[in-house]
């Protein structure tokens, strides 16, 4: 591998993991807070870690894909501060 093949799979990856991280915060506060009986639904359930599951990754697919998205096209943007 090149060496900007490799900056640019680091950038996406950093990109990547904040994305997941930020979906990670999101779904533990949105069982912590109990919304819309969101916590009270899957504890519930007999197919608790399945539901779980489904809604980290889900969070994390969908929180990962956006921050890589903004990263690349933030690529080309000048940080003057001008604007």
């Amino acid at each position: 591998m090149k060496p900007f093949e490799k900056e640019a799979v680091f950038f996406l990856l950093n990109h990547l993991i904040s994305g997941m991280a930020g979906a990670v915060v999101l779904g533990l506060g949105l069982l912590l807070c109990d919304v819309a009986n969101l916590r009270t639904l899957i504890f519930a359930s007999e197919s608790a870690f399945v539901a779980g599951f489904l809604l980290f990754a889900s969070l994390m697919i969908t929180f990962g894909s956006v921050a890589m998205g903004i990263g690349i096209m933030a690529i080309g943007m000048e940080s003057s501060g001008d604007d």
